[in-house]
Parts: C-alpha cells; sequence; structure tokens
C-alpha cells in the first residue's frame, strides 16, 4: 500500500510503498477515505527541534482520519465490516490511575498515532477497536476526517457553560474558529476572536463569527464599547500558545472570569499572577479530547445544525501532499484534507482551496 512517511531524520515526507498493517484480534483495519493535516504533521515534516526530540524514524505520520472498516479482528464483536468511521488517535494504557478512574484522556502513558505509533496517511491502517468512532448519522467525509481537531475545540469550548457568557477566542486558526463556532452555538452572548491575520479572520467571520480582532492594529479593549462590556469577558478560549494573546485575554477578563488553555507555548510565558489572584481567574489546561465523551458532544452538535465543513478551505488528492503540506503551511489557510479514494484529481488550474468536493 501507499503512505507518506518520514523515511530519514530530516526534512521532507515521502509516499512510498509500505506492507500492509498487521490486523491483531483486537482490531479493525480501516480504508482510509480522508486525511487532515496538522500543525504536528508540519513539525514532522519540517524536521525541526521538537521533531528531532521526539520522533524515530521511519514512520507512517498523520492523525487526523477517516474511512471505512474493512476487516474486523476476530476478538471485536460490537463493530462490522461497512462501518463509516474516525479514530480517536490516543492509545491508552488501560491500567493507570486516571484511565481506570474512567478518564482516559487523562492517561499519563499517552501515545499517539503519527508520532509514536504508525499513523493514518496510508491507504489503511489498524487501529484498536475500543478507539474507533463509529457514525451513525450522515457526515460529510471531509468533516469526519478533521474529528481529531474538532474534538480539541469542542473540549475547549465547553470546559465551561458558555450560555449567556461573553467569550473571548485568541487564535482564528482552524482549532480557534471551531472553538468559536461551538460557543456561539452553546448560547454565547457575543464570541470575540482574536488574531495577526486577516485571511484567518476573514475566514471566521464569514462563518458566522461576529467580532474580530487583527490585535497587531487593535486593542481588545476598543471593542468593549461596541459589545456593551462593562466588566470584561467571562470566558477566555486561549488558542494560540501566544504569550501576548494569554496576557491580552488575562487583562480583558471579568473578575471570576475562566480561561480555558489549549495553545502549546514554544517557549516560557511571563504573567502578572497578581492580576489572576486579585481578579480571581481560573485558568484551566486542555489537551485531547474526553474518549469518548466529546465524541458524543461533536456528532450531537453537527446533528443540532452546527456547521464547521467552512474551516476546510484546501483539498488535494494524497498525491499531492508536497501542495498541501504548503498550504497548511502558508498561516493564511483553514484545515487542510488529502484524499485516499480512488477519484482522478482536478485539472491543475482548479487545484487546492478550488477543488470540488470527492465524491463520499
Amino acid at each position: 500500500m501507499k503512505a507518506l512517511v518520514k523515511t530519514r531524520p530530516e526534512p521532507g515526507l515521502e509516499l512510498v510503498e509500505v506492507p500492509m498493517p498487521t490486523v491483531r484480534p483486537t482490531d479493525v483495519l480501516i480504508k482510509v477515505r480522508r486525511t487532515g493535516i496538522c500543525g504536528t504533521d508540519l513539525h514532522i515534516a519540517n524536521w525541526d527541534g521538537w521533531a528531532q526530540a521526539n520522533i524515530t524514524t521511519p514512520l507512517i505520520v498523520g492523525h487526523e482520519l477517516c474511512g471505512d472498516i474493512v476487516e474486523v479482528g476476530a476478538a471485536v464483536e460490537d463493530l462490522e465490516v461497512g462501518m463509516f468511521v474516525s479514530v480517536e488517535g490516543h492509545y491508552v494504557c488501560g491500567r493507570c490511575r486516571a484511565c481506570l478512574a474512567g478518564n482516559r484522556h487523562l492517561c499519563i502513558k499517552t501515545r499517539g498515532i503519527g508520532v509514536q505509533i504508525d499513523g493514518a496517511f496510508a491507504e489503511y491502517i489498524a487501529v484498536p477497536a475500543g478507539n474507533v468512532w463509529v457514525h451513525r448519522h450522515d457526515v460529510d467525509p471531509d468533516v469526519a476526517a478533521i474529528f481529531d481537531p474538532f474534538g480539541n475545540a469542542v473540549h475547549t469550548a465547553l470546559q465551561f457553560n458558555c450560555l449567556g457568557e461573553d467569550v473571548l477566542v485568541s487564535g482564528a486558526g482552524p482549532i480557534g474558529i471551531m472553538a468559536a463556532l461551538v460557543a456561539k452555538h452553546a448560547g454565547a452572548r457575543h464570541v470575540v476572536i482574536t488574531d495577526l491575520s486577516d485571511e484567518r479572520l476573514a475566514l471566521a467571520t464569514s462563518l458566522g463569527i461576529d467580532t474580530t480582532i487583527n490585535v497587531a492594529r487593535e486593542r481588545v479593549k476598543d471593542v468593549w464599547d461596541h459589545l456593551n462590556l462593562r466588566e470584561g469577558f467571562d470566558i477566555g478560549l486561549e488558542m494560540s500558545g501566544a504569550g501576548p494573546a494569554l496576557r491580552e485575554m488575562i487583562a480583558n477578563m471579568t473578575h471570576g472570569g475562566k480561561i480555558a488553555m489549549l495553545g502549546i507555548p514554544s517557549q516560557e510565558i511571563s504573567l502578572d499572577l497578581a492580576k489572576v489572584v486579585f481578579s480571581m481567574l481560573t485558568i484551566r489546561g486542555v489537551y485531547g479530547r474526553e474518549i469518548f465523551e466529546t465524541w458524543y458532544a461533536m456528532s450531537v452538535l453537527l446533528q443540532s445544525g452546527l456547521d464547521i465543513s467552512g474551516v476546510i478551505t484546501d483539498r488535494f488528492s494524497h498525491t499531492e501532499h508536497e501542495a498541501a503540506f504548503a498550504a497548511a503551511a502558508s498561516g493564511g489557510s483553514g484545515k487542510v484534507v488529502m484524499s485516499w479514494d480512488d477519484w482522478p484529481p482536478p485539472p491543475p488550474a482548479t487545484r487546492g482551496r478550488r477543488h470540488e468536493r470527492p465524491p463520499a
């Protein structure tokens, strides 16, 4: 089968022929339809310092996927060939304190596909049956492919009750935009999103986020009067990992405000902790998704009318992986999805974000 592999400890990925994965008794084999490109994949492709410290080559990369079950292990009883599924990419030990308490997302021994384990950028992948999420209602395959980052957004946005609250989101990347959409869908009064990219802020506006701020030109405090805010924001969703964004968020929170922090800083951040203390702020770190409580929430949100499909701005065949990764690294795109189906790519003049969606 074909797979996109980090073959050597150096920049770049190669589309090469690899053996079919082994299907253990507790596994299922999935024919991959679509995959999404994540920031982690960009780190691995670029072979930056993080990748050099955490990745062992050779490795099939990728962890955002959907596909169809084509083989079921002998010990699997509740899954069937033909089911359309997405995959929880975090493998947990099942025996640590958190796992035994039912908090698998807190497993201290978590391993990830496409990072510690061969991943999803391939024609087929074998995964434990316990990591499979079955789509039991119609879901666009492109959307099903990004359930992993959608889960990050939902997990973050629902850390605190948004109903009737004023929500500030820092970072208008795909996950930040999805988190803003979730907060709005969950009944927030005002949702404001900030970024440095006009293109990404324009995407957020086009998807229904009413107030956007380019913090290179405008301060968050400048929108208070427009939104009739008197004391600050009730909830903050920090999705950027940027020190200035977190400091600006803290400065604009009301007393007793709550911040959910998903963004991963690339270096230490200095904070005015006196502001945190005197304003009695809560700052909660967020990682991954609750397995599988967040997945239930994702499916229900889609069934209740939330539309995240617009956050996908670029579609490519897996044979165009270099162009796909370039789009994902551009800083102005939303989610980038690669197809592993046998659909013919469009002519060169229509590639990238102008792709017609391939057939489901």
